[in-house]
């Protein structure tokens, strides 16, 4: 029987697996994967720690037959089909910008020695590029391209497959977990499957009203079991009833996940520049005091409870609750005037489920840069969003132990208390009212700047 190579990337999982069904279909199965140094550069401790782990579950769930290698993709394939006799590769489709060429590069090692390589399935419930408008041009924004999203649909969950796992091959040991201070989850389908089941028998039911709350659980937690592919969202939209309105909400949410692969897809340079290109000559602040005022946001000391509160979970937990995610980063952008992709650099050093697309377009609708038809003038108010999304002040006691003697929602207003902040709390490093005018003022100049120059008259 002939060896059929899996290429694990992002998928480990092994039901409702494309790739893994047409491996299995074509031979005995040899899951490969590749230490690949330019993905795993420059991720942060927490997605090396969680890659790390998805690897020993592979391994132990296949029987050792997961063979590891580190270097460049193309060449070590190429080595690895060689020695088996394996006539063909199989993976999941990469639409991300670096996946696209390196793929290009291994098809093209792989064909120049009688290889085949093939591509089945993707991370996304649609694959980006599939859905368009009706003169074929991609989406900009997010209602209608869901609309179209939902009408285009996507297929059933596919069983398992019986498997033959070719074992008895060799690569290099995997690499040491590096130590991560945070609490991750933990790895694997078994878990994902458990923690989605977990999500849907409860939290689900009210999610379309919880889920800006941070104060309890109220949302799934799935987003690191999708960026690693311990399951796929098919499996998830297909127990979501999209009559039911905390359903239909969530199913939206995976749509936005989808959007995001779609809109890099087609412009991989908003990985790291302005979607927009008339933001991206807006005044921001550098030099000392914006580098020390950078520093007090990393860590959590800036003053303002919820987003001290955040910017704390994402050390301890390498994960932050989506709505304050959306604080934490209006707080960077607006309030202390810094660069975007400062700040989506930190969340994808720091983060378990950092997904580029997710993360970064997701920075840029906050920073007014992005996809959003209106944003700039949408300025979170640390205070208010604190109050409403965290009126007990639970979310913040959690996370600011400076704070736990607050009782109630004076928690977000420390400095009103008659004694002032707890000793140990540190001053605002900023007045929001005040900087609020500034980043609107800011925005003001770029667009009159902008805008075209009217002709004298004669």
């Amino acid at each position: 029987m002939a060896t059929a190579i899996w290429w694990v990337r992002r998928d480990f999982r092994i039901g409702d697996n494309p790739a893994l069904v047409a491996a299995a279909a074509a031979g005995d199965v040899l899951p490969v994967f590749v230490l690949d140094d330019r993905l795993w550069q420059p991720a942060g401790d927490p997605r090396r720690a969680w890659l790390v782990g998805c690897l020993h579950w592979l391994r132990e769930r296949t029987g050792g037959a997961l063979v590891v290698r580190a270097g460049d993709p193309a060449e070590e394939l190429v080595a690895v089909a060689r020695r088996v006799g394996a006539a063909t590769v199989v993976a999941a489709a990469d639409y991300g910008p670096y996946g696209r060429e390196r793929d290009d590069r291994v098809e093209e090692a792989l064909g120049g020695v009688g290889v085949a390589f093939e591509r089945h399935g993707t991370p996304w419930a649609v694959a980006p590029g599939v859905v368009t408008k009706a003169d074929g041009t991609p989406f900009k924004v997010f209602t209608p391209y869901s609309r179209a999203w939902a009408a285009r649909g996507w297929g059933r969950p596919l069983p398992a497959p019986d498997v033959r796992w070719a074992t008895g091959h060799r690569g290099v040991a995997i690499p040491d977990a590096p130590a991560v201070d945070a609490e991750l989850l933990p790895v694997g389908e078994d878990a994902a499957l458990e923690q989605w089941r977990h999500f849907r028998d409860g939290a689900l039911a009210d999610y379309a009203e919880g889920r800006d709350r941070p104060d309890g659980e109220h949302t799934s937690r799935m987003s690191v079991y999708l960026k690693y592919g311990c399951t796929h969202p098919r499996t998830m939209l297909a127990d979501l009833d999209a009559r039911n309105r905390s359903a239909a909400t969530y199913r939206s949410e995976l749509c936005w996940r989808d959007f995001y692969a779609d809109v890099l897809w087609h412009r991989p340079d908003s990985a790291r520049r302005a979607f927009n290109p008339a933001m991206a000559t807006m005044q921001l602040d550098t030099g000392p005091t914006a580098e020390a005022r950078l520093a007090a946001w990393r860590e959590g000391r800036t003053g303002y409870p919820i987003v001290d509160a955040g910017m704390r979970q994402l050390l301890a937990e390498a994960w932050v609750h989506n709505r304050v995610r959306m604080i934490v980063a209006s707080f960077l952008v607006k309030d202390l005037h810094v660069d975007w992709t400062l700040g989506a650099r930190w969340f994808m050093a720091r983060l378990q489920d950092g997904e580029l697309s997710s993360n970064n377009h997701g920075w840029q609708w906050v920073a007014g840069t992005g996809t959003d038809a209106a944003p700039y003038f949408r300025v979170f108010n640390p205070i208010t969003q604190g109050r409403k999304f965290d009126p007990r002040g639970d979310y913040v006691r959690r996370f600011v132990p400076e704070l736990r003697a607050v009782a109630g929602a004076a928690v977000h207003e420390p400095w009103s208390a008659p004694a002032g902040a707890p000793a140990g709390y540190p001053e605002r490093i900023v007045d929001h009212a005040a900087e609020r005018a500034e980043a609107l003022r800011r925005y003001e100049d770029l667009r009159r700047s902008a805008a075209p120059a009217t002709a004298p008259r004669r």
